[in-house]
């Protein structure tokens, strides 16, 4: 092959080896530097879950009218947040596309450029040999035939190969620049829908910050109610102790020595001294009995329903627990306080309302006395609630609405499913009523979720009588450290751990944050939009949460292992989107899961 041709041609097949190698996609920017990223997701942006219970959920109708306007906020800010997500995630995706496409153009100019190069290399070529190589003067050149046809054959696959080159790399460029302008139309558009629902979304938070400035006056009203209810409870309450007291008393000394539940279960063979107590339909009640001339009796009640009265009624002001740790001391829920008080009197009782209905022998509700457990629905709900009767009119119960052990009035009608008297001991449990399919779950006079699954790694949610963030301060408790505050059962429990993992430490465990209150939730919302709960769906809000310092921080302390190891077993889990590869990792956010 003649030299100058080999020159021509070798620098054509290396540029087009070299251009012939496929693009890598081009990556976006890193992103910017997000901040302070110490904020509790609670439930990720968009998939906020709106609090299920009805108005009647509420202990005050003016709480319920809160939580209509902290879901009507809520379900907006959740709304605009998954909306912004996806919004955010497309123009992600056509820049990523406009910065390709771009990359594409810039390299089809860088080939064109090549191409001619190649060309202006080969025509100077040509002109410095006097012309452009071409058949005629092949024909002058050669000394042979075979060389002649040999030369023609390898100026005409030159001069082709480099005509297609050149319109193949003009081609692409124009395709380049037509793909870059359709990218930069796309990005345009997605650019400009992020910014829409990004004004939108300001708006919302505006509008939250708004209703939280509203919302100040009203919540500060309703934990002023909540007190004064409270003081209101707390008399009735002390009266309720005084007039046992006082009952108690007459009993001593009238030298009255109440006899067991055993003694008292046949009204045939009654202790000496003790009449029958009739009942309604004439006939002698079971398990109580009378002392005493006519017109000045004494009701005589068992020693073990004593105990357990007395018991119940210096648990009154306790905290309200939905179900784990329900059984006091330091809080109770409806069913964990009657297991309690009776088992601790000698009368066993099975943990769960349902069950002790199922086995306790019942009574006419009319002829309920002192000590009988009755139980509530109405039977669409199931045995929702149970209650100790003080007397015809009043009963001592944990109650969820109320958030504490208080005195309240016995309900009527198809609420009350039936009353039961402990100290005739246990019968073989019986079929009661079940939640109907569909129903809400009420639980000791309240509405709440259920619990999440055995094992669960996140706290279950919504409790009590109060929204999410709206929980007045009277329903909680300090767990020991600064002015944090918690619901009681995940205060008492993260005592127990505190003081654990100080036995290892030297010092209790640092928390930045508790139960936080809806205005601080969309404070935090306002602020970080992207990073924070939408307000409303925060576990902090229910005061199941809290944020730790001072080493938990750091997935690589040891105190951070310390507490994966041994947290659960106080009723403390680390959430599984908070873990080190969880999608939004907090290795300082832990939730209570009972």
């Amino acid at each position: 092959m003649d030299s100058r041709i080999r020159a021509a041609v070798l620098p054509l097949l290396v540029v087009g080896a070299l251009w012939s190698t496929p693009f890598a996609d081009a990556q976006p920017p890193p992103p910017a530097d997000p901040g302070d990223l110490r904020v509790e997701a609670g439930v990720a942006p968009g998939a906020g879950v709106p609090d299920p219970r009805p108005g009647d959920a509420f202990a005050d109708p003016k709480v319920a009218d809160l939580q209509r306007t902290a879901a009507d906020v809520q379900q907006q800010l959740g709304d605009l947040a998954g909306r912004v997500q996806v919004a955010q995630d497309g123009l992600n995706t056509a820049t990523a596309r406009l910065q390709r496409a771009a990359a594409e153009r810039t390299a089809a100019e860088a080939e064109v450029e090549a191409q001619q190069q190649e060309v202006d290399k080969l025509t100077l070529s040509a002109f410095t040999a006097m012309g452009r190589p071409d058949t005629l003067r092949l024909l002058f050149a050669t000394p042979s035939q075979r060389d002649l046809l040999d030369g023609a054959e390898m100026v005409s696959n030159v001069r082709a190969e480099q005509d297609s080159r050149l319109g193949g790399a003009l081609e692409r460029r124009r395709k380049a620049v037509d793909a870059e302008q359709a990218a930069a139309g796309v990005e345009r558009t997605a650019a400009g829908t992020k910014s829409e629902l990004d004004r939108s979304n300001a708006d919302a938070a505006n509008r939250a910050d708004a209703v939280s400035s509203e919302l100040r006056g009203p919540i500060d009203a309703a934990n002023s109610a909540v007190l004064a209810l409270r003081q209101a409870q707390k008399k009735r309450n002390d009266e309720t102790t005084v007039n046992w007291k006082a009952y108690t008393d007459r009993l001593a000394a009238a030298g009255i020595t109440p006899p067991s539940a055993a003694a008292l279960r046949d009204p045939a063979r009654l202790p000496a001294g003790l009449t029958p107590l009739p009942g309604q339909d004439g006939r002698a009640q079971a398990g109580v009995a009378r002392s005493g001339k006519s017109g000045s009796e004494q009701l005589v009640l068992p020693a073990e329903t004593i105990k357990a009265v007395t018991t119940a009624i210096a648990a009154l002001g306790k905290p309200y627990v939905p179900r784990g740790g329900g059984e006091g001391p330091a809080a109770y829920s409806c069913d964990g306080l009657v297991r309690s008080v009776y088992s601790g009197a000698g009368l066993p009782q099975p943990g769960a309302t349902a069950d002790q209905f199922a086995v306790g022998r019942p009574v006419p509700v009319a002829d309920v006395q002192p000590g009988d457990l009755v139980f509530l629905g109405p039977a669409k709900y199931g045995v929702q609630s149970v209650g100790v009767v003080l007397d015809g009119r009043t009963m001592l119960a944990a109650d969820a609405r109320s958030a504490g052990v208080v005195v309240a009035d016995l309900p009527a009608g198809d609420t009350v499913l039936g009353v039961s008297r402990p100290s005739l001991g246990a019968r073989p449990a019986e079929a009661v009523p079940q939640r109907a399919g569909g129903q809400l779950t009420w639980r000791c006079g309240g509405v709440e979720t259920p619990p999440r699954t055995a094992g669960s790694d996140q706290a279950a949610g919504a409790w009590g009588g109060f929204p999410n963030g709206l929980i007045p301060g009277a329903a909680l408790c300090p767990i020991g450290v600064g002015s944090h505050v918690l619901r009681c059962d995940a205060a008492q429990a993260f005592g127990e751990l505190s003081r654990s993992y100080a036995g290892v430490f030297g010092a209790p465990i640092c928390v930045t944050d508790s139960y936080r209150t809806f205005p601080a939730q969309v404070d935090l919302y306002r602020r970080k939009p992207s990073l924070a709960a939408v307000p409303g769906t925060s576990n902090h809000g229910w005061g199941l949460a809290v944020d730790l310092c001072g080493g938990p921080e750091s997935y690589s302390s040891p105190q951070y292992a310390w507490l994966t190891a041994h947290s659960r077993a106080f009723g403390w889990a680390h959430p599984g989107w908070a873990r080190a590869g969880g999608g939004r990792e907090e290795p300082w956010h832990w939730e209570f899961t009972g």
